[in-house]
């Protein structure tokens, strides 16, 4: 007989608590009430789920980074940031799933998980935090090679065609740790849901929720402050302030929020004059604004910069646009919005006329410049606000962007022009995302459960 209890033919979606052979051979089905089955099957869905999990973690280390060829084409410092600690977090999933399966075969019926869960997030998952900060460096290292490294590209194709990847890119494999991490709070609340009746494992299973959660926040952060320490030293080498007083760029408690390019709109007389490429360049902070011209892709040299307590954001449309000199006839400036300093560098007012070459790109940066969010966050029923659930994985690819996983729940802020402005509600981050990545949810009863549920988990876990 097989000794594990996942069963040899490896199908886990087709695999239950309630179909495994001692279960059905026991007759214990018939002996218990639904909730409790539910409990069981909650259990060994964390079960299951670690042991796919890990199975997929070992054709990442086995297929790709074992692979001399492939170590062959890259410097020992790349092929570090490519696969970070991968294999101390494999050890990690593989002793918590020893520990999962052992009390698994000594309790058919079994009696709870909640102190494994709670021991490993707390004691040896410490792993996963190293890896999700490495994240900006194996995101940016896997780009470069790509794009300029044929070796590496031809060895990486020769991989990636294997039967056991399955046809899939290593970018699959290399983002298991971080959706691993992220779908664990889910499922140890889905534990805590069907031990509401039993005071004891229900203050258990919250401990572990609550353990896992922190541990979550530790990883955002640590990938966070990873991105943003990189970001601002490499703002700080390209911002030229000759031109205006130094603003000392590099601060623990600063980060980029949006960059990009705008047209800025001059009046000339009796016209209005909007140049055919961008003329400024704007460097948003979480507390300050600076303005540029772009040099190069390295270099801006900046014209002016504000505290963000010291701007007004007004949105305009073309039509109510006064031409110079009176009148209000339609204007051809395609989506433009005006940017106030109230007081910049040299203590004097300045009044922008910007303009974006989409409705899109005008709406992201608008709520940037003014927080939108903020409006949100005090709204008393989210139940009211569409939901949408995520079909493919999209990664941020700017600042005001949001990273997400398939099947992940967003609660919808804004809509503009084939994007989407979100809440993601399994944790509160919030960022644009493209519409055609997501289908919206319909059913009344799914969106409101959705809401109580992730309101319900943000209270328990208070991290």
């Amino acid at each position: 007989m097989d000794t594990t209890i996942v069963v040899k033919s490896y199908r886990p979606a087709q695999v239950t608590w309630s179909q495994l052979p001692e279960v059905v051979e026991l007759g214990i089905l018939d002996q218990l009430s639904t909730e409790e089955r539910k409990r069981q099957e909650a259990m060994f869905e964390i079960l299951t789920s670690e042991f796919s999990y890990q199975h997929s973690l070992s054709v990442l280390v086995e297929e790709f980074l074992q692979s001399k060829e492939l170590r062959a084409t890259v410097t020992q410092m790349e092929h570090h940031h490519l696969f970070s600690n991968i294999l101390d977090v494999l050890g990690a999933s593989q002793r918590f799933f020893e520990d999962l399966e052992q009390r698994h075969k000594a309790q058919v019926l079994v009696e709870d998980i909640s102190d494994i869960l709670e021991e490993h997030a707390e004691k040896h998952f410490h792993p996963y935090i190293a890896y999700c900060s490495n994240e900006v460096y194996q995101q940016r290292t896997l780009q470069k090679l790509t794009s300029s490294n044929a070796a590496f590209r031809e060895v990486l194709r020769e991989i990636e065609r294997r039967p056991a990847c399955g046809g899939l890119p290593v970018l699959s494999f290399l983002i298991l740790p971080m959706q691993r991490v992220t779908r664990l709070p889910l499922l140890t609340d889905t534990l805590c849901l069907k031990t509401q009746g039993h005071s004891e494992r229900y203050k258990a299973a919250s401990r572990a929720l609550k353990a896992i959660s922190k541990l979550v926040r530790q990883c955002n952060e640590g990938a966070h402050r990873m991105e943003r320490m990189e970001q601002m030293y490499t703002l700080h080498t390209q911002l030229d302030f000759s031109k205006v007083k130094s603003l000392p760029l590099i601060s623990a408690s600063r980060w980029l929020l949006k960059r990009g390019e705008l047209f800025l709109v001059e009046e000339t007389g009796l016209f209005r004059k909007i140049a055919s490429r961008p003329t400024c360049y704007l460097f948003l902070f979480n507390d300050v604004l600076v303005v540029t011209k772009k040099k190069s892709e390295e270099s801006y040299v900046v014209q002016d910069y504000a505290q963000m307590n010291h701007i007004q954001v007004e949105k305009i449309e073309p039509s109510e646009l006064p031409l110079p000199g009176g009148g209000n006839r339609s204007s051809s400036v395609p989506h433009p919005f005006n940017v106030t300093l109230l007081r910049n560098s040299e203590g004097r007012q300045e009044r922008l006329l910007l303009s974006s070459d989409t409705a899109s790109d005008r709406a992201r940066w608008i709520v940037a410049l003014t927080h939108s969010e903020r409006q949100w966050q005090g709204l008393s029923n989210k139940g009211d606000l569409p939901q949408v659930e995520i079909t493919k994985a999209f990664f941020a690819k700017q600042a005001d962007e949001v990273t997400l996983q398939q099947a992940d729940v967003v609660l919808v802020l804004q809509q503009e022009d084939g994007w989407l402005y979100g809440e993601r509600l399994r944790d509160g981050e919030t960022g644009w995302f493209p519409e055609d990545f997501a289908r919206f949810i319909t059913s009344r009863v799914a969106v409101e459960g959705n809401v109580r549920r992730m309101e319900r988990l943000r209270v328990e876990t208070g991290v």
